[in-house]
């Protein structure tokens, strides 16, 4: 094969060793100085392309569909303000441990700092949010310097899914011409004879990064294995992840060997796929009021990120509890400071090998009868309640959802509903948010992503706020291929802040803090093609969304609702529930 000038041959190599490294889909945005790189994308036959308008949008697509794969989709943009515009996104992937690799064209080392259009300090631009940056050489047709960037693959890839994962940023400086147009001389004509395996590559990825897992030594496994042996009343607690943490029958032959309670949190992979016994309703019962009568918990384990449930959180920061928090890259998360130890360990092999030293034991009855009256409670009130309130979207969503289904739930209220009121249920929920850093900006776009990573059906839950704020991402339902039911809660504003303090203090509080906005969103039906359909009571909505599921393409089912009036529902189920636990 011949090149026409260095850099198709720079851009060709690095999008061939990234397919021989396993990648099979890239998000591009428009742009002049990336046009190498997206050329060579859009002609290699093994790597899908999703092709999208706004790089906040991309960036936050490739994020979910890692989210769903497990493995970065490249996200690809020319120089200047579109790198920044991913950067909401790689803040998201450091903070959620989730892979990414970022490629931005950039100007050639003379033009930057001289004041040429369109130019802009990309060197490490993302600061520390990245797990290696490096300016990547420019392009030149010698052997060293294609295997030097066949071998920056293989370090960006093992880097963004090392431990932890997260988001690596390769800066590519290009000269003119960038097209695919010829320069004679730019590349001999004898550069693949000569060097036959830096043009070529080998069979397979040109450096195999084979990653390990780390596990505690005998000594601190037979510590461990002591406190949980000792343990009269203990705690599993699996804290959201992308994928289930450990793995399920992992976990499930923990919780057989230990007897404890698992406190599972929606994000975990572990509240639905259970055949267990799973508890989910500790955010409304694990309250002061409940547990001051309780014993605490001997020992706590507990994997995965800090539980969403603030409830959850300030309980376990009541007890008097030898808590273990098992990370296997060793990061600390666990902000109430409150562990007493932490385990560096890969979770789903630190489960298997304690639940292998533990004799299978029988529960503490009494310890776990206070959880399953507690349970039995909560979702009894939950199941009779039949007000028009947020929660009980939720908990039908989580209940009609089909089995297999990816489901992507928006921060602020809708995680925490679907934290209080989605009863765990064996069938295959996927559930994925983002977490990370908890903003509400790029949820549609995330959502997307995942649903472009499996066959089955998605559902996203969003609140009106964040429907605006990523509108845009709505243009890759058809330009990406991605089917979804989107099920929009509108209360006209941010419904997060009737929890807070602020809300006795109006104003400021309706005009700067709920920030009711009237806006109709109607109108996307048509703008986007897709179907609006608007609903304001909860029969009709189980008809709609139920309706929805069953039909193809894109259904948004937007339902009103009142901020204050949910929350004052929330407050009211709550009482009723420790005035019962409390008797």
């Amino acid at each position: 094969m011949t090149y026409p000038n260095r850099n198709t041959l720079w851009a060709e190599t690095f999008v061939d060793e990234l397919a021989a490294e396993g990648v099979d889909a890239v998000c591009l945005a428009p742009g002049s100085r990336s046009t190498p790189l997206t050329v060579a994308f859009a002609e290699h036959d093994d790597i899908e392309v999703f092709s999208h308008l706004d790089e906040r949008s991309a960036a936050f697509f490739a994020l979910g569909r890692a989210k769903r794969t497990g493995k970065p989709t490249p996200i690809v943009c020319t120089s200047g303000t579109a790198a920044a515009n991913f950067h909401p996104a790689v803040i998201e992937a450091d903070r959620a441990r989730v892979p990414m690799l970022v490629c931005t064209a950039d100007r050639p080392p003379e033009l930057r700092d001289s004041g040429a259009n369109q130019t802009v300090d990309q060197e490490k631009l993302y600061g520390d949010a990245v797990r290696w940056y490096t300016d990547v050489a420019e392009p030149e047709a010698t052997g060293r310097k294609l295997r030097y960037l066949r071998t920056t693959v293989a370090r960006a890839l093992g880097s963004a899914t090392g431990t932890p994962p997260g988001p690596v940023h390769l800066n590519f400086p290009f000269r003119k011409p960038l097209e695919p147009v010829e320069v004679e001389g730019d590349v001999p004509d004898s550069f693949e004879a000569d060097n036959p395996i830096a043009a070529e590559g080998r069979d397979g990825p040109f450096v195999t990064v084979s990653q390990g897992v780390p596990e505690l030594d005998s000594d601190a496994l037979s510590r461990l294995v002591d406190a949980v042996r000792h343990a009269e009343r203990g705690l599993l607690v699996a804290g959201p992840a992308d994928g289930p943490t450990p793995e399920r029958s992992a976990l499930a032959a923990l919780a057989d060997a230990t007897g404890f309670p698992v406190l599972a949190d929606p994000l975990s992979g572990h509240r639905f796929g259970h055949d267990g016994a799973i508890v989910g309703g500790y955010d409304s019962y694990l309250v002061p009021d409940v547990t001051e009568a309780w014993p605490d918990p001997d020992v706590v384990i507990r994997l995965g990120a800090s539980p969403t449930s603030k409830t959850l959180r300030r309980y376990l920061e009541r007890t008097e509890s030898r808590q273990f928090v098992v990370d296997p890259a060793g990061g600390w998360r666990e902000a109430t400071f409150t562990a007493t130890d932490l385990l560096v360990a890969d979770p789903t092999r630190l489960a298997r090998r304690l639940a292998d030293e533990l004799e299978p034991q029988s529960a503490n009855e009494t310890w776990t009868a206070r959880f399953e009256r507690a349970e039995s409670a909560h979702w009894s009130l939950v199941a009779d309640s039949a007000e028009h309130f947020e929660g009980n979207l939720l908990a039908a969503v989580a209940k009609l959802v089909p089995d297999p289904t990816t489901l992507f739930v928006s921060n602020s209220m809708p995680i925490r509903d679907l934290d209080r009121f989605a009863r765990p249920r064996s069938a295959d929920v996927t559930v994925l948010g983002n977490r990370g850093a908890s903003g509400i900006d790029g949820i549609i776009s995330s959502a997307l992503g995942a649903g472009s990573a499996t066959d089955d059906p998605l559902v996203l839950v969003t609140g009106d706020l964040a429907y605006y704020h990523d509108m845009n991402g709505l243009l890759a339902l058809e330009r990406c291929g991605v089917d979804a039911t989107i099920v929009e809660i509108n209360n006209d504003g941010g419904g997060i802040f009737h929890m807070l303090p602020i809300e006795s203090f109006d104003p400021p509080f309706t005009d700067q803090f709920r920030t009711p906005h009237g806006l109709d969103y109607s109108a996307t039906g048509d703008l986007y093609g897709l179907d609006f359909e608007r609903v304001e009571t909860l029969p009709a909505f189980r008809d709609a969304f139920s309706n929805s599921l069953d039909s193809s393409g894109t259904n948004v089912v937007e339902v009103r609702t009142t901020a204050e009036t949910s929350h004052r529902i929330r407050e009211t189920l709550q009482d009723r529930l420790v005035a019962e636990l409390s008797a």
